[in-house]
């Protein structure tokens, strides 16, 4: 096998279409049982704040209005229609527990039930993975759960709900919350709010035109970006109005929660929206990971030859965890592989 894909989200299938254009041959390893499987578990209501033409993969058009926002389930349709009309390989049910270095040449994958032998290796997992909960609780609290494991309003306990996290998806539960629920939001940091359209044009169009989405993770205005990420959309402006907003939380001990800079408050109800954390104790090979246990990598080619990520957080540019920003990333790492 010349090349092992891990990950059969929009990463690996954007992975596999670049691949497919050279004579190689590859594989794509998804620990799911179908295509799409993640966005499926998400949130009833979730739309993504990208246009549909701002979403799709490669040249594949997304199908609808190419300026209005998809639902999560048009995201698997296409996804799914993606990985049939390209054929690509996927092998599913293969969560992938070890990666080695056999030798200077090749790999060995191995998961649960199986091994893959190969010369590359693209781990593209994706930028969000592990649901991530602060260790900042003593689990006195009786309902908490992560904002990965929220469906709908109707799953939460009537009285107030506490929403840790405001990026934009703990803005978005928060809002949904506050017609059925007395919400308060938990803040570490000021928020900023960018509409998703200015003057007629996406949000998106203009990150394009101005080259935003472009913007190298090193570079002045992708530093600043990066400290300064705002919140897209109107769920603020339902925040605003009908949600309590309150400092950092600092820890949340015997049912009630302390904070920065508001009063201590007893809460029956939480919704950790901490974001993920992307976990690779399962590479066992030396010199891919910093200490942090963030890959090593620059634009996504690791330090170990023959290794590669795809659809990290700011890979290469502002757009790289964006289902549109990830064929570029594909495309180099595709291009690479083919000079070794």
């Amino acid at each position: 096998m010349d090349v092992v894909i891990i990950g059969g989200g929009q990463a690996g299938l954007a992975m596999g279409y670049a691949l497919k254009r050279y004579n190689v041959s590859f594989i794509i390893l998804d620990e799911n049982s179908e295509t799409g499987a993640s966005w499926k578990k998400r949130y009833d209501s979730l739309k993504l704040f990208t246009p549909r033409m701002y979403s799709q993969l490669h040249s594949m058009t997304f199908e609808g209005d190419p300026m209005g926002f998809p639902h999560k389930d048009e995201v698997v349709t296409y996804l799914q229609k993606f990985k049939s009309t390209n054929d690509l390989p996927v092998v599913y049910n293969q969560k992938v527990i070890k990666l080695l270095k056999e030798d200077k040449q090749t790999f060995r994958v191995f998961t649960q039930d199986q091994s893959y032998t190969a010369c590359h290796v693209v781990v593209a997992t994706g930028a969000f993975y592990d649901p991530f909960i602060p260790p900042i609780h003593d689990g006195s609290v009786p309902f908490m759960i992560h904002a990965s494991d929220y469906q709908n309003s109707i799953q939460i306990p009537q009285g107030e709900v506490l929403v840790i996290g405001a990026g934009n998806t703990g803005i978005q539960i928060a809002a949904e919350l506050s017609r059925t629920h007395y919400v308060t939001l938990s803040k570490s940091k000021g928020i900023k709010r960018l509409p998703q359209k200015i003057a007629g044009k996406s949000l998106f169009w203009w990150y394009e035109t101005l080259g935003v989405s472009k913007a190298k993770p090193d570079s002045l205005i992708g530093r600043y970006i990066q400290k300064r990420e705002p919140i897209i959309g109107d769920d603020f402006l339902t925040v605003k109005k009908h949600v309590e907003v309150v400092s950092r939380v600092k820890a949340v001990k015997k049912g009630i929660a302390s904070f920065q800079n508001s009063p201590s408050r007893k809460v029956k109800s939480i919704i950790w929206a901490t974001g993920y954390r992307n976990h690779y104790s399962w590479i066992d090979i030396k010199g891919v990971l910093n200490e942090e246990g963030k890959p090593i990598h620059q634009f996504g080619v690791s330090n170990v030859e023959g290794l590669y990520f795809l659809g990290l957080s700011w890979q290469s540019k502002r757009s790289s965890a964006l289902i549109y920003g990830v064929s570029d990333d594909a495309n180099a790492i595709a291009e690479r592989i083919m000079q070794r």
